[in-house]
């Protein structure tokens, strides 16, 4: 797993790359979620597009990771999955808790358009 990361409107987006598997490798995209949280950019997209494959160790990053911006009082959201995994996230009604976007910009969007609200 390899991700980057970039700002856009106000909102963090981390585009991850390759299979998400969890374990040691994503102990870089966690601390560097902490870092922006702690810095006080609370809005998190996280771009799934460029995934291949995800298990469930990989799922268990991504929970623990929406739980540690909504303890800040952030928000995590998810963009461009691919079908498996919304499957995946439907099986196990994770799409009831993620705020799930057809694309990054969309995800994005949704930060302002709470603001306004």
């Amino acid at each position: 797993m390899k991700f980057k990361v970039s700002e856009k409107y106000g909102a963090v987006i981390f585009s991850i790359k390759g299979k998400l598997l969890g374990g040691s490798e994503t102990n870089d995209f966690n601390e560097t979620i902490r870092k922006y949280l702690k810095e006080g950019k609370k809005n998190i997209v996280v771009d799934l597009s460029g995934v291949s494959y995800v298990n469930s160790t990989g799922m268990g990053m991504l929970i623990r990771n929406y739980t540690t911006v909504a303890n800040e009082g952030g928000k995590l959201k998810l963009a461009e999955i691919n079908e498996r995994m919304r499957g995946l996230l439907s099986i196990t009604k994770l799409n009831q808790i993620f705020e799930i976007y057809d694309s990054v910009d969309e995800a994005v969007g949704s930060f302002r358009q709470t603001a306004e609200a």
